[in-house]
């Protein structure tokens, strides 16, 4: 038995009599039992005849057993026809003679039975007709298992096309004027959405069909079906004469009648501006709905670790310049070529806590690096194989070195980038005097602790970072002379500091600077970093 109660009777008659399916009219008497709608739609429809059928048979049984004194149907009990007659496809409301109705305004009314082929719903253009079953469902798994993904749940998502928010609005407002006509009332949101009507159906089915896979709420792993409709594409267009504001040109967007710029334009037109443009029931479609591709998308997965580099002619990112690739490889695609081979992901964004430039090597415990994994077909890795992994990078190539390579989660990303201008670094630079040195020259550098920097921003950088003035603090700094024109540097200092620009001044832009320590010209030759002081990611024992 379907959950409808006796005031659903005249929904249930408007509905069906106005081309509505069996499921869409449970929506509109609000049925939230998911059992109801995975029965087979014919099914459904037997119940709501039998439904209506009872209600008005036993109306027509009381007004021949108890016959108002002097009325027609008084005189003519005697021949009116028995109660029964074959299952109702389609239910109308004619008066009981030609002419009754204008004799008299209240006079009594039959339903009659006119047989008719079924055809598409005017509510939900045929998405919970044929659209929502086991043929539907194989053609869902069979997609998910192209892919390939590994996963252990899905959620199953559905996109529908924009009109199909105008036909349910106009439908809503004709259920509405009958209930209130009973003084009942139906709030737009007590209607049953289309899209928790369809999962309710296919959520088993597809389950069914991928050997008993969860099909939950929320999942890492989505697939979405999207439905289209160009027949009745021009449902929507009314509205742009009477909520114009709602509708504005995107660069991204095919068509100003987005769903969501639809679903706001219904909230802001009034009933009667409504009804006068678009009729109830809305027109009977000469076809379903398309069902466009399933597309199947895993959650990104993320990685995390510390990477080497040991080459001075190695960009941490593609090296680009007027679109011309000036570099053949990088960190980034070193490290990324084989990750994504083992996660079988589509794409990945790659970030690190700071960047060295391309002469520059990155030595001690590396630098903290992380990767976004689009798409991955395979989301869960074992700790050998993660440590397999590591060793196929660092064997792929001599120019870096990953270490502490781990799956990480999207919150704990942040932690690289938490205070990161807080943070300290220490660097190794060879630097070069013009004039001949001697080590008690540079001795008293030794002693220079929290200096603190004016660096406006360099020239060399000038034409991607803002014109500004950063200050840094060196920490500390220790000489290791060489020979009369060159030494060693090695600083702690802030993180963000330009070590190149204060060995040689940047014509001025920073100060003080090496060059002004030494009271002569100095440059920098050669330059590392020897540790990033994040303590991120976790170290893994060897």
């Amino acid at each position: 038995m379907l959950p409808l109660k006796d005031g659903d009777k005249p929904v249930v008659h408007k509905l069906l009599s106005s081309g509505c399916c069996a499921r869409c009219v449970l929506r509109f008497c609000c049925v939230s039992v998911q059992a109801a709608y995975r029965k087979p739609p014919q099914e459904t429809l037997e119940e709501l005849r039998v439904f209506i059928s009872n209600t008005e048979n036993g109306k027509s049984r009381q007004s021949a057993t108890h016959p108002a004194a002097g009325s027609p149907e008084s005189q003519n009990a005697a021949g009116s026809d028995p109660p029964g007659g074959p299952p109702i496809k389609r239910v109308k409301l004619e008066p009981a003679e030609p002419g009754a109705a204008a004799a008299e305004g209240d006079a009594a009314a039959e339903v009659k039975v006119e047989e008719e082929e079924s055809g598409v719903c005017v509510a939900c253009l045929g998405i919970l007709q044929e659209l929502s079953g086991p043929n539907q469902a194989v053609k869902i798994a069979e997609r998910v298992k192209e892919g390939e993904y590994e996963f252990d749940t899905l959620v199953l998502s559905v996109s529908l096309p924009a009109q199909l928010c105008v036909r349910e609005h106009s439908c809503w407002l004709h259920v509405k004027k009958e209930l209130r006509e009973k003084s009942s009332a139906l709030g737009k949101d007590d209607v049953v959405p289309v899209k928790e009507a369809f999962k309710w159906i296919m959520q088993g089915l597809v389950a069914k069909e991928l050997g008993g896979v969860a099909v939950v709420i929320r999942s890492l792993f989505e697939v979405s079906v999207e439905f289209t409709h160009p027949e009745t594409e021009a449902d929507c267009h009314f509205l742009a004469s009477t909520c114009g504001d709602c509708f504005k040109p995107t660069k991204n967007k095919q068509s100003v009648f987005t769903r969501m710029a639809v679903v706001k334009a219904l909230e802001k037109i009034s009933d009667a501006v409504f009804l006068k443009h678009y009729a109830f029931p809305p027109p009977r479609p000469s076809s379903s709905c398309v069902p466009r591709d399933v597309q199947c998308l895993h959650a990104s997965v993320f990685i995390a670790g510390r990477y080497n580099k040991f080459c001075r002619s190695l960009p941490q990112t593609p090296w680009l310049i007027d679109g011309e690739r000036r570099m053949e490889s990088s960190v980034e695609e070193l490290i990324a070529a084989p990750v994504l081979s083992s996660f079988r992901a589509a794409g990945f964004n790659f970030s690190s806590s700071g960047r060295e430039d391309v002469d520059v090597r990155t030595l001690g415990n590396g630098r903290p690096f992380a990767m976004e994994l689009l798409n991955p077909h395979r989301s869960k890795l074992s700790r050998e194989e993660m440590k397999q992994l590591q060793e196929t990078i660092n064997e792929s190539s001599d120019k870096i070195r990953v270490r502490d390579l781990q799956i990480v989660s999207r919150e704990a990303m942040g932690r690289m980038k938490e205070g990161e201008e807080a943070k300290t670094k220490s660097y190794t630079a060879l630097v070069w005097t013009q004039k001949a040195i001697q080590s008690q020259d540079i001795a008293f550098i030794d002693g220079i602790k929290d200096l603190t920097l004016d660096q406006k921003t360099p020239l060399r950088v000038l034409h991607r970072r803002a014109l500004a003035v950063r200050q840094r603090v060196v920490h500390r700094m220790n000489t290791r002379y060489l020979d009369p024109h060159h030494f060693h540097l090695e600083l702690k200092t802030q993180a963000g500091t330009y070590i190149k620009e204060f060995v040689h001044g940047d014509f001025g832009r920073t100060k003080p600077n090496m060059s002004a320590l030494l009271k002569m010209d100095t440059d920098i030759l050669e330059l590392d970093v020897e540790s990033v002081d994040v303590d991120w990611p976790p170290s893994i024992p060897e």
